[in-house]
């Protein structure tokens, strides 16, 4: 934290589908959120807590962003719960979509989010009276882009159990593993291993999959820096896609979408693949609180 920082520093909290996080407003980006600082905030016990923070930042400010300034005039800003920083977060960008519209920012309909896992469509939709309002169940549906789905072959192993997983990218790494039984899953504090290690230089998230019905499926989730979460919307798009490719469904050659009903511990989120590839999650995004974070306070976490 910028030891300049005197004044009181305004910050919400919201969630999507329980995957919680700290909203730090910065359109012009001159609050210096180091690593440490964002670790502080989003301690559980000690600060505001969060799986991880939402930085919002105007494209044309963050270094990081200004190449997309011209499609996206908001940046999200993302960072882990450890404080370092992640290509994308499916939950994240609902939540940061939400606030946008919350501070008057956008209007109800369509709107661009700049990421650094690129510039993400997103759709908030109107009221059912066709006003211009959020719709009452407050759903958002965001256009994820393409998975890639690299031919490294990995292993996922807990507890003496080891699965083969699919390697999926949605703008950040997951490794899928197809289960009997939740709980196969272990406590998830820490990465499950995979193997060999060096498919995910940086890191991967780890997502254990159980079947639920025709194209239903729950799931839980390690999150790289963040521990287990209530929910990871890119690792649900993952999920939705290797239960796809496993079922012998490819929108791609069938040339009809697919629909995957994802259940998360933190709630549920409708993921479809289409036939160019392009993949939408729909789910809530919810705002709970606002306030002030104190600098005082916050100096003294961070010495």
């Amino acid at each position: 934290m910028s030891t300049s920082q005197t004044a009181p520093i305004a910050f919400l909290k919201g969630h999507g589908t329980e995957n919680d996080f700290v909203i730090v407003p910065d359109p012009d980006n001159t609050i210096d959120l180091s690593a440490e600082t964002v670790a502080v905030l989003c301690d559980r016990r000690a600060g505001v807590g969060g799986d991880g923070l939402l930085h919002v930042v105007r494209s044309a400010a963050h270094p990081e962003a200004r190449a997309m300034a011209g499609e996206a005039e908001w940046f999200m800003d993302y960072r882990n719960a450890d404080g370092s920083h992640a290509e994308m977060c499916g939950n994240g960008v609902r939540v940061f979509a939400r606030y946008l519209r919350r501070a008057g920012h956008v209007e109800a309909g369509d709107l661009a989010v700049a990421t650094r896992g690129g510039v993400k469509k997103v759709h908030l939709a109107k009221n059912a009276a066709g006003g211009d309002g959020e719709a009452a169940d407050g759903d958002i549906t965001v256009r994820m882009g393409r998975a890639v789905l690299p031919e490294d072959g990995v292993t996922v192993a807990v507890d003496g159990r080891s699965w083969a997983a699919r390697n999926v990218n949605m703008g950040n790494p997951h490794a899928v593993v197809f289960v009997e039984d939740l709980a196969h899953a272990g406590n998830l504090f820490s990465e499950p291993p995979v193997t060999p290690a060096s498919v995910y230089p940086e890191g991967v998230n780890v997502e254990f999959v159980v079947d639920r019905g025709p194209r239903h499926v729950a799931m839980r989730v390690h999150e790289r820096g963040s521990g287990e979460t209530r929910s990871c919307g890119t690792g649900a798009c993952a999920v939705a896609v290797a239960a796809a490719r496993r079922d012998g469904l490819d929108p791609a050659v069938t040339g009809a979408s697919v629909t995957y009903t994802v259940d998360l511990p933190g709630g549920r989120l409708v993921i479809t693949e289409h036939q160019d590839g392009e993949i939408e999650m729909t789910g809530p995004a919810v705002i709970v609180a606002e306030g002030r974070i104190d600098p005082a306070w916050l100096e003294t976490a961070t010495v």
